[in-house]
């Protein structure tokens, strides 16, 4: 049997992202050898749970707060080489459909960044609720999804003397996500 949000314990109303325990973070290949990861400080989202049992999610990441804790790095991913802060400063994500898997779900949505919109799938496992610290019940989830980076008009290269690139296309997206019912 197939399982809806409300029968895994997320009861109608508004889950909002608890971005203090909560992360979103990235992966890319760095000279096809290793990974730089990097993480974004500021973000904000929310799950609505309707009466019927129908579900929307929405989140908005300030591109600015990316970190990767190399400031030059972080100052360069900023520019319009990368993420065009300055001109584009949040990505979004919209859900457009919601698909269990057991207990857990595969969640369609629109993502945008730098004025580019399109389709993802982000894989989540659905971590549970517990009843929380006195402000109410929590929900935990885990997602990632993989995009290609050129899709969202990353496409500098910056190729190696002898074949490959500095980073790679796929940029690998992992959220860890805490939400809390709002009163």
């Amino acid at each position: 049997m197939t399982k809806s949000l409300a029968d895994l314990g997320l009861t109608t109303g508004t889950w909002a992202i608890d971005p203090v325990h909560s992360t979103v973070g990235f992966a890319v290949r760095h000279l096809m050898v290793s990974k730089v990861r990097g993480r974004f400080t500021d973000f904000s989202g929310a799950l609505e749970i309707a009466e019927d049992g129908t579900a929307t999610a929405h989140a908005e990441i300030r591109v600015d707060s990316v970190t990767t804790d190399n400031p030059q790095r972080d100052a360069h991913l900023r520019t319009a080489d990368f993420f065009s802060a300055e001109q584009f400063p949040l990505a979004t994500f919209t859900a457009t459909g919601f698909r269990p898997q057991g207990d857990d779900f595969e969640v369609d949505g629109e993502f945008s960044l730098r004025g580019v919109t399109a389709p993802v799938t982000l894989k989540v496992e659905f971590l549970g609720v517990n009843p929380g610290m006195g402000n109410g019940p929590v929900a935990g989830f885990e997602a990632q999804t993989v995009v290609s980076r050129r899709d969202f008009g990353l496409d500098i290269d910056m190729p190696l003397p002898d074949g490959g690139a500095v980073i790679g296309d796929k940029i690998t997206l992992t959220l860890e996500i805490e939400a809390g019912l709002q009163a």
